[in-house]
C-alpha cells in the first residue's frame, strides 16, 4: 500500500517518515466545564444528577495540539485568550503539556471562551460560550506564524468568526512553503453548512469529520457515498464513525477500519484526539489503513478518560495498546475506483 504523501498537492517540506515534525495549530482556546456520568441528557424543568464534573482544558485545537504534542511533536499554537482566570487556567494546561504559550494572544479586553459539557458513556452535548473564539483574527497572527513548520492544522470554523475568512489564506500560504495541511471543521452550530466552506475544503491534504457532519456537507445518504463525494474535492477524505470505526480515502483506495472494543468514560474530544493520531501516523510516513488505526486507537484511549486530553497517549502507550487490540485491524475493507 502507498503512502499518503503521494497527494497532487506538492508535499516536499514534510517530515520524513518516522521523524518528529513541527506543527502549526491556529485557532480556539477554552476551558471545558465537563459533567459526567448523566444516565440520560437533562430536560428543561427537570434536574438530573451527574456522577462528577472537572474543569479541564478544552477546544478542538488545544485538544489536537496536546494530542500530537503526546505523541512527540513540537507544536506552534497561536490563539487568543482573556486575561482572567479561565485564560491562565488554559495557558497553565498547555505549558503542562510542552506546548509553549508565547504565541498565544492575552486581552484584557475578552473573556476566555467556555464549552459546558454534558456527558453520557455514548455521547455529549456542548453549550459553548464564544468569547475570544471569535475573535482570533489574522491580523493578530505575527507575518512569520508558520515558520518553523512543517504542518498546519485547522479546525472549528463555524466558531471562529472573525478567522475564519482567512482560512483558504492560510492553507494556501502553507502550501506555497511546501507545507501539508488538515481540516477538522467540527459541527456547525447553524446547521446551514453554507457553500463557502468548500473552497476551504478544496485547499486541505486531509479533510476530517464526523458522520452526521460528512451527510450533512454532502447531501448523501451514507458515509461510504460521503467519502466518495469528499474524495473528488481532497486528496484525502477521512470521516469518523464513532463505535463502528472510520472510513478514509486516498487515491482510488478507499480503507474502512472498525473501532476498538472499550467502554467509554467521556467521548469529549475524542475526535480530536482521533485528528491528532491520525495526522501522526501520517507524518510519520503511514499508509491510510494505519493513519486510520491510529486516530482509532487515539479516540478510543481519549475516551477512556474524562476531558479530551487526560487519556490522549504518547508512543509507547500507543503502540502498547495497539499490540493488546490487534482486532482493530481485522475487518477494514479495500476496493478500487475511488
Amino acid at each position: 500500500m502507498e503512502t499518503l504523501y503521494t497527494t497532487k498537492r506538492n508535499q516536499s517540506n514534510i517530515a520524513p517518515p518516522g521523524g518528529a515534525a513541527a506543527l502549526a495549530v491556529i485557532g480556539e482556546l477554552n476551558v471545558d466545564l465537563l459533567v459526567t456520568g448523566l444516565s440520560d441528557m437533562p430536560k428543561f424543568g427537570c434536574e438530573t444528577l451527574a456522577a462528577a464534573f472537572e474543569t479541564v482544558l478544552g477546544s478542538a485545537s488545544a485538544i489536537f495540539a496536546s494530542g500530537v504534542a503526546q505523541l512527540g511533536h513540537t507544536v506552534n499554537f497561536y490563539s487568543r485568550v482573556g486575561d482572567d482566570d479561565f485564560g491562565r487556567f488554559c495557558l497553565r494546561a498547555l505549558e503542562e503539556r510542552g506546548i509553549a504559550t508565547g504565541k498565544i494572544a492575552v486581552s484584557g479586553a475578552s473573556r476566555t471562551g467556555v464549552t459546558i459539557s454534558l456527558s453520557t458513556p455514548s455521547d455529549r452535548a456542548l453549550v459553548t460560550f464564544l468569547g475570544a473564539i471569535a475573535e482570533l483574527s489574522y491580523d493578530d497572527l505575527p507575518k512569520n506564524a508558520l515558520d518553523g513548520s512543517s504542518h498546519l492544522h485547522l479546525t472549528s470554523y463555524f466558531l471562529q468568526h472573525q478567522l475564519r475568512p482567512s482560512f483558504v489564506r492560510l492553507f494556501r500560504e502553507a502550501r506555497q512553503r511546501g507545507m501539508t495541511t488538515s481540516f477538522d471543521p467540527n459541527s456547525d452550530p447553524s446547521e446551514a453548512w453554507t457553500s463557502e466552506i468548500w473552497d476551504v475544503v478544496r485547499e486541505a491534504d486531509i479533510f476530517l469529520v464526523n458522520e452526521s457532519e460528512a451527510l450533512a456537507l454532502t447531501g448523501e445518504a451514507s458515509a461510504e457515498a460521503a467519502a466518495a463525494r469528499l474524495a473528488t474535492e481532497v486528496p484525502c477524505p477521512v470521516i469518523k464513525l464513532g463505535s463502528r470505526g472510520a472510513i478514509g480515502v486516498a487515491g482510488r483506495e478507499i480503507v474502512k477500519v472498525p473501532s476498538f472494543p472499550i467502554s467509554p468514560l467521556d467521548t469529549t474530544g475524542a475526535g480530536d484526539s482521533f485528528a491528532a493520531g491520525f495526522v501522526h501516523a501520517y507524518l510519520s510516513g503511514g499508509d491510510l489503513e494505519s493513519c486510520l488505526l491510529t486516530g482509532n486507537a487515539c479516540g478510543a484511549m481519549s475516551a477512556l478518560k474524562a476531558g479530551g486530553t487526560a487519556g490522549q497517549p504518547n508512543t509507547s502507550e500507543l503502540a502498547a495498546f495497539l499490540a493488546q487490540h490487534p482486532c482493530g485491524r481485522s475487518t477494514n475493507e479495500r476496493k478500487g475506483g475511488a
